[in-house]
């Protein structure tokens, strides 16, 4: 397919992706106005449910209708990609996540109500589930970012840092929920320490490919698929993460050579982890392309 990477990618979004993924490739890439705001926010609503929470597999790998933490976590990554992430918005999923946290503060991967709707194999449905950094860090870090206070938010900051500071082992998708709180929670000296620690712990533990060209020799975390690797840019989505400080010039750039060259011939890039109902790989492709297009522009590569 000819064109700039942006191109094709536009394309394979208008060929395959749902309408929101359409109204979000818009906004960040063809027209930034008001208009396009509102239609990302609208496409958006219909995710929503009355008790303040997001369903409806708004995360795709979470099927049914009901609200959950996941989702929720999604959705304001999307009112945070518009800068509508405050106000009523977050006040009303404040309500929402209190309900559905541990007496921690700490929300769980998948709350119960899941229970009779499909879901991946990997994410069980247990009825008193604990609270998880892996749900909780995205959601705190992303509210923090946008200046949002709620009493709920006092206690899952407190349990967020609990568990950073606590990790001696992990694996990648932890590690990502971490420096998403750890680029917005307001204590900048904490964060720059707790991400120093959690630096050292990724490159110990080789839970980054730091050679694409043999990813293949580096170890993939137990119940990964395939090629599931992670790899610098993965950590720091943009320069100003802490994540960005864990990689040498010389690292970034081979991931973000890597990262541009996995489009694909249809314009999109690709799912690295199982795909488990049909849907799924269709509907995660455009999110993946979006993200993909967002992190190469922040570090000034050319998409157009």
């Amino acid at each position: 397919m000819p064109g700039t990477p942006l191109a094709r990618a536009e394309h394979f979004v208008w060929l395959t992706a749902r309408v929101l993924e359409q109204r979000r490739f818009t906004h960040h890439f063809l027209d930034g106005s008001d208009a396009a705001v509102e239609a990302v926010e609208t496409a958006l609503n219909a995710y929503r449910n009355d008790d303040g929470g997001f369903g409806h597999a708004l995360e795709p790998d979470l099927r049914g209708p009901v609200s959950q933490p996941l989702h929720t976590a999604h959705a304001l990554r999307v009112l945070d990609g518009i800068g509508r992430c405050g106000g009523q918005r977050a006040e009303r999923v404040c309500r929402y996540l209190t309900e559905v946290s541990t007496a921690e503060g700490a929300l769980p991967a998948v709350h119960p109500s899941l229970r009779g709707y499909p879901a991946a194999p990997w994410i069980p449905v247990v009825e008193a589930p604990k609270g998880a950094l892996l749900a909780t860090g995205p959601v705190v870090g992303t509210l923090h970012g946008n200046g949002v206070w709620h009493a709920w938010l006092f206690r899952a900051t407190d349990f967020c840092w609990a568990a950073i500071e606590a990790l001696d082992a992990t694996h990648p998708y932890e590690v990502e929920a971490a420096v998403a709180f750890l680029d917005a929670v307001p204590d900048r000296a904490r964060a720059r320490d707790a991400a120093h620690r959690l630096g050292k712990l990724v490159r110990e533990q080789q839970l980054v490919v730091l050679d694409p060209d043999r990813a293949d020799r580096y170890p993939l975390p137990a119940g990964y698929a395939p090629g599931e690797y992670h790899f610098a840019y993965d950590y720091a989505r943009g320069p100003d993460s802490l994540a960005r400080q864990w990689f040498t010039d010389a690292e970034l750039e081979r991931s973000l050579d890597f990262l541009a060259a996995e489009q694909g011939e249809d314009g999109g890039w690709p799912m690295r982890w199982r795909a488990w109902a049909p849907g799924t790989r269709l509907e995660w492709r455009p999110i993946i392309t979006i993200e993909a297009l967002r992190t190469l522009r922040a570090y000034g590569r050319p998409i157009i």
